[in-house]
Order: C-alpha cells, then sequence, then structure tokens
C-alpha cells in the first residue's frame, strides 16, 4: 500500500481518539475579560440566556431565538455541524493536493469574493509553508512529503490586480479556483472567464479544464459552466451555510488543504470549540465560550460599546479581515449594528470616544500589544482577551466567531444569517453598466476637489459615535496599504472616531451591509483613480468578444456603491486621486 494511503487509514481511525485528546485541552484559559462597570449587565445576559435556554434553542435550529419567522434562518444553520462533516471528506481533499501535484501544478489562484475568498485568505497568510516560492516546497518531517501550493486570492475588479496575476503565472502549471455560493457572482465569472481564456491561450481548449476547480451551491449556474468546460472537479457545499459562516466547509478548507493545512487539526480543533459551545449552563460565571462572547458583543453595543476593535498578533492578522465580513454583514441591519474596527494602529487612551471594545486575539508568547491593552483597561475601556495556543487553534477562533456573532443577533433582536442591504449596490452597478453600453460613458457621479477645506468641512458633520470609512477603489499594493494605514491613525486622531478601510468592490461583500443597514453613523470617503491600463471581460469562456473591462466595471461599482448610500441618507464624498495614489493618500489633510 502507499503509504501516504497507509497513514490516511491510520488518521481516519484515530479521529475520535484525536478529538478526545484535543478535549483534554480545554482547560485553556481561552478568554479573559476586563469589562469595568459592563460585567453586570453580561452577566445578567448570560442568566437570562440560561433561564431562556437560548442555547440549546440554538443548538436544535429555533429560529425564534432571533425572529418569528423561519426565513433565511432554517436554511442558515449548516454552520453549526459543518466541522464533523468535513473530516469525513480529509482523504478526497489529500487526494486532491497529491492529484494535481502529481500533474505539475506549482500554483493556485482563487477566484472569489467575500465569503468565498476571505478564509482562504487567512489560511495563506497564516499557514502557507511556501508563499512566493514556486517550486512546491515540502514540508519537514511531514511523514507523506506532502507537495504544497502556492496560493493567491484575486478579489478585486481592479485591472492592475487582475493584471498582477496574469503576468506572473505559468498557466500550464497553474490550477484556479473558481469560488461562488450562488454560482452567479459578477466579479467571480468575470475572473473566470478572463482567466480560462489565458489558459486556453497555452494549454488548447481540450486541456484547459483540468486547470479548473468550482466550490458552489448544488444547482447553481456555476455547476453547469464547470460541466460545459470540463473541470478537474467541482465541490458541491452544504446549501445551510451563508458565505460569511463557510470557512469550514469547502470554501475554506479546499485552498487550505493545497496550502499544506493539516486539515484533521484543524477539525479537531473546531470540533472542541463547538463542545465548549454547547453547554447550557450560562451561569454568570460564563461557562460557554461562545454564548459569553456573543453576551459581551451584543450587551456592550446596545450600552454603546458598538465598535469592536480587533488587536491580533502579527501571524494571525488575516483572521480580522475574516471577522470584520462575519460581524459587519451579521449585525448591520435593521438601524442596528456592530462595527468591526480591524487593522487600525493602537493609540493612548485619549484618541478614543466611549464607543471602543477591545478585542485581543494573542498568540501564546506574543506580548507586543499587552502594555498597550494594559493602559486602555486601565482608562476604563473594556477589554477582552482571546488566548491561543497556536496558529491551529485558528480552527476553534472560526467556529467561536460565528456563535458569538449568532449570539450577538439575537441580543440585537436581528437575524444575523440574512443581508437585505447587500443588493442595493448590485442593481445600482447593473444600471451604469447597462448605461456604458447604451452610450459608451458611465455617469460622472459627484466628485468633490481634494483640499483640505473640502476634508474639514466634510469631518465637521461628524458627532460622537460616528465612524469614518476610507472606501479605497484603486488597485491593492503594498505601498497603498502603508499610506491608508496613516491617513487613518491621522483621521482617528484628529476625530477620536472610529476608522476602517476596504479596498472596493470587495468591502461590499463584507462592511457594505453595514454601511446601508446601521443606524447612520457612517463618514464615507470614497478614493477612484486612474488605472494605468484596463483589461477587457471577455463575454463568454472561450469567447474573444468583449463588451466590457475590468475598469468600467470597478468604476460602475463605485459609482453604484456612491449613490446606494446617498439613498439611504448616508454622508459621502468621493475624491478623484489620479494617477498618484499613494501621493493623493498622503496628504491626507494633514
Amino acid at each position: 500500500m502507499h503509504m501516504c494511503a497507509a497513514m490516511r487509514g491510520v488518521k481516519k481511525a484515530n479521529l475520535g481518539i484525536a478529538g478526545k485528546r484535543e478535549k483534554l485541552l480545554t482547560g485553556w484559559r481561552l478568554m479573559t475579560v476586563s469589562l469595568g462597570s459592563y460585567q453586570d449587565g453580561v452577566d445578567s445576559a448570560l442568566a437570562e440566556m440560561k433561564q431562556q435556554q437560548i442555547m440549546a434553542r440554538l443548538w436544535a435550529h429555533d429560529y425564534t431565538v432571533w425572529k418569528p419567522e423561519p426565513t433565511e434562518i432554517t436554511n442558515r444553520l449548516g454552520w453549526l455541524h459543518i466541522a464533523e462533516v468535513m473530516r469525513e471528506d480529509i482523504t478526497r481533499l489529500e487526494e486532491l493536493v497529491e492529484a494535481v501535484s502529481a500533474d505539475g501544478y506549482t500554483h493556485v489562484l482563487l477566484l472569489g469574493m467575500g465569503g468565498s475568498s476571505l478564509a482562504p485568505e487567512v489560511f495563506r497568510k497564516t499557514f502557507s509553508v511556501n508563499q512566493g516560492d514556486h517550486d512546491g516546497r515540502v514540508e519537514q518531517g511531514d511523514p507523506c512529503g506532502r507537495p504544497y501550493l502556492d496560493l493567491a486570492v484575486l478579489d478585486s475588479t481592479d485591472p492592475g490586480a487582475v493584471l498582477v496575476h496574469a503576468e506572473r503565472l505559468d498557466f500550464s502549471k497553474s490550477l484556479f479556483i473558481v469560488a461562488t455560493k450562488s454560482g452567479s457572482t459578477v466579479e467571480t465569472l468575470s475572473f473566470f472567464r478572463f482567466f480560462y481564456n489565458r489558459v486556453v491561450e497555452a494549454v488548447g481548449t481540450g486541456q484547459a479544464g483540468a486547470h479548473f476547480i468550482a466550490i458552489t451551491d448544488p444547482g447553481s449556474r456555476l455547476v453547469d459552466i464547470a460541466q460545459k468546460h470540463n473541470f478537474r472537479a467541482t465541490f458541491l457545499n452544504d446549501p445551510n451555510i451563508g458565505g460569511r459562516y463557510s470557512a469550514l466547509s469547502y470554501f475554506g478548507l479546499v485552498p487550505a488543504a493545497l496550502v499544506g493545512v493539516d486539515l484533521e487539526t484543524l477539525l479537531n480543533r473546531a470540533l472542541t470549540m463547538a463542545s465548549s459551545c454547547e453547554s447550557c449552563n450560562c451561569a454568570i460565571a460564563g461557562d460557554n465560550n461562545g454564548a459569553r462572547l456573543g453576551a459581551i458583543i451584543g450587551a456592550l453595543a446596545k450600552a454603546g460599546r458598538d465598535k469592536m476593535t480587533l488587536v491580533t498578533s502579527a501571524p494571525i492578522a488575516r483572521f480580522g479581515d475574516w471577522v470584520e465580513q462575519l460581524i459587519a454583514e451579521s449585525t448591520g441591519k435593521e438601524g442596528k449594528g456592530v462595527l468591526p474596527v480591524v487593522g487600525e494602529p493602537l493609540g493612548p487612551p485619549d484618541v478614543y470616544g466611549d464607543d471602543r471594545l477591545f478585542v485581543h486575539l494573542r498568540l501564546e508568547g506574543d506580548e507586543t500589544y499587552d502594555a498597550d491593552l494594559s493602559v486602555l483597561e486601565a482608562a476604563g475601556h473594556p477589554v477582552v482577551c482571546l488566548h491561543l495556543r497556536d496558529i491551529y487553534d485558528l480552527g476553534g477562533q472560526f467556529f467561536l466567531w460565528e456563535m458569538a456573532t449568532a449570539v450577538a443577533g439575537h441580543w440585537l433582536g436581528i437575524n444575523p444569517f440574512d443581508q437585505p442591504d447587500v443588493e442595493a449596490a448590485k442593481v445600482l452597478a447593473r444600471r451604469m453598466v447597462a448605461e456604458h453600453r447604451e452610450k459608451g460613458v458611465l455617469p460622472g457621479g459627484t466628485l468633490t476637489p481634494l483640499t483640505a477645506e473640502a476634508l474639514n468641512k466634510f469631518l465637521a458633520q461628524a458627532q460622537a459615535g460616528d465612524y469614518v470609512a476610507l472606501q479605497a477603489y484603486v488597485q491593492p499594493t503594498p505601498e497603498t496599504d502603508v499610506a491608508l494605514v496613516a491617513l487613518r491613525a491621522w483621521l482617528r486622531d484628529h476625530t477620536r472616531l472610529a476608522t476602517t478601510v476596504g479596498y472596493g468592490p470587495r468591502f461590499l461583500h463584507s462592511t457594505g451591509q453595514l454601511h446601508k443597514g446601521d443606524g447612520g453613523k457612517g463618514l464615507f470617503i470614497q478614493f477612484t483613480a486612474d488605472d494605468q491600463s484596463d483589461v477587457p471581460i471577455p463575454d463568454e469562456a472561450g469567447s474573444p468578444v468583449s463588451a466590457m473591462t475590468f475598469g468600467v466595471l470597478k468604476a460602475a461599482q463605485a459609482l453604484g456603491d456612491q449613490q446606494a448610500l446617498l439613498n439611504v441618507g448616508r454622508r459621502v464624498i468621493r475624491f478623484h486621486l489620479g494617477t498618484d495614489v499613494v501621493g493623493g493618500l498622503g496628504w491626507g489633510g494633514q
């Protein structure tokens, strides 16, 4: 028997043993909190949950935990059990990695948006053993000598972002994951058509399909596309899981397997956490981790501490982007919302208002932020610390945050599984695209000259408890990242308001729901820029005909988002940066 096959047999036989071994580690102190005057409110919330048997009802799929009607609740609870289900598919995923490696593939590019791309980005940045390495490095000490692929994620319609991957990849050795729950996400299908044509040019139509994998729901449009073009594999996800709750399903685990994540360990950590979230004894001490964190988020948000600021150890920094989507899209609706603040530099107490909750995801031994958070705690800010033994504890964190978000939704009186305001910007963007096809130009939108006077006048509208959201419809680059971080730090210090940053159109699939569905607390600063070059989007895979470009699509999405915000009474200003994005952002009105 092949050694790897033998090892898989041993691992499968020992899954139960591994699960028991993980349970022995639950004595690890997962969560420490300092809530000050808010502790009594959280204790009362936990006691009420115990009395109403909220956790037992949640696990029983009782939709009345959130709403009197089951719509978009009863068909969105598959995440509760997916880790256990996915353990049965570890062998299939390992065989996929072996097969594509044996066929000479060295790189994989995931084409997705939002819930389809954020968990893979976490796995890429946290676990990948060969980022930037193109020879399929083998991890030392692996008894099977598994070859791993170099994964990248494309979730930007900026033509420069598309070209970065088109120019670096050897298409004869590249695998593409087309990931969309609905099977109709416009950005994802546009990426697919573009890269399919490039692969055809490199290897021919007969071989192109073997370079593609689909992850989608049963019956979606992508299923038909995958069959038509002879994809290597199609993974049909549980349709009862929403995109932002899909990290431990195929959407997360297929790319995780390809970058070398030990799926057994990851899923065992998730199941250990799930077990710690099953207890119904939500006593004042709060022994149910999901109930406790969810009660903290929900109770403090209702008390005005609705800017949940994440501070993460550097190796797991990308996990914050995944949490951002989960919290923002789940809670930002019906005039309510918890704003996740991710990547904002820590400052002294005097740059913060009284609307912050700090949550520290801390790897064991990392003291980077301990002193700064102690100062904030001493100044009266509530601080929660989640302790991780190593990066595989993210398996548990995925589940913990999903559960906590569901619990927070209960306390806010909302359905945490729908996204009623996301479609508004999409509809308007489609209208802009249609106008471009008819007239050859996009509507102009409302532009403001980039001056200190204009920015300061806009910021003068701010009130206590508001936040500033930077929306960058520009190419994501390390230099732009640095400029945006500096700008948001200046804005935070200047206004004492929470700040967020999102690249467009990616953020439309994460924080876009909260922007339009919360209580109108946002001040939105939109940045656009000239594209150095543009890239056509084929009308159909395999066809040279193109009536649209990525540049036009991105511009239409920016205009649509601006109008959608204005339509619901949000405060929006748009600056055009021309060809000097970093220089324009560096100005920042400082």
